[in-house]
């Protein structure tokens, strides 16, 4: 089985390493060097890791037969893709392939049905599940500890304890109500104000007249 480990980013310096974002929880295992790397798009690859090194806390990788900055730009926005086998696990329990999450059922804590995880989307600051409704609307859930409660692989089954507004969106829309009934008040307030401070300063104006016709 393919799973997507990596994206390349933009060139790093002139000897052809590049910056790579990646996508899984085992960068060591499967970016390390001598590890072949299938490509999307195809034609790219395979591409076998040379070096690697982590620098200002992004991972760089330099490939067999890249030795400049235009072959490493080249490369930019390439997926690398590992071949698993689909029974191995990852070592840490709290850790999972994202096709073991793959249409996993999402419910509440009490049981309610969400939905099923149709897609995961992995982006820099945390990964999302894309969850499809019933109704065939769509969600999507952070893959965060506050959130996601538990991960029941047996039962296929992911328990989320969503904050208000996540899934039951008139939850956000009363909360938004409430906001601008406050904008609401303070906006006739300010108003009060600046006719109070209108009618003072005009009040003002006249008695300097009147001294000045004095």
């Amino acid at each position: 089985m393919q799973l997507v480990v990596a994206r390349i980013g933009r060139a790093h310096g002139i000897k052809g390493e590049v910056t790579v974002e990646v996508r899984t929880d085992e960068p060591e295992l499967r970016l390390g060097p001598g590890a072949v790397l299938a490509t999307e798009p195809a034609q790219v690859g395979p591409l076998t890791i040379e070096t690697g090194r982590v620098h200002s806390g992004r991972l760089l990788l330099r490939f067999d037969g890249v030795r400049d900055r235009t072959g490493a730009e080249a490369l930019r926005n390439t997926l690398l893709i590992a071949e698993v086998d689909p029974a191995e696990l990852p070592e840490d329990p709290e850790e999972f392939y994202d096709h073991q999450l793959m249409d996993l059922d999402v419910v509440l804590a009490d049981g309610t049905e969400i939905g099923r995880i149709t897609e995961i989307t992995h982006l820099p600051s945390q990964d999302l599940f894309i969850v499809e409704r019933p109704d065939g609307s769509e969600v999507m859930i952070p893959f965060v500890e506050e959130i996601v409660a538990e991960i029941d692989l047996e039962e296929q089954r992911a328990v989320i304890t969503p904050p208000p507004g996540l899934i039951d969106e008139s939850e956000a829309v009363i909360a938004s109500t409430r906001d601008d009934s406050t904008r609401d008040d303070s906006t006739r307030d300010d108003s009060t104000r600046d006719e109070d401070e209108s009618a003072a300063g005009q009040d003002g104006d006249a008695a300097r007249d009147g001294k000045g016709d004095a």
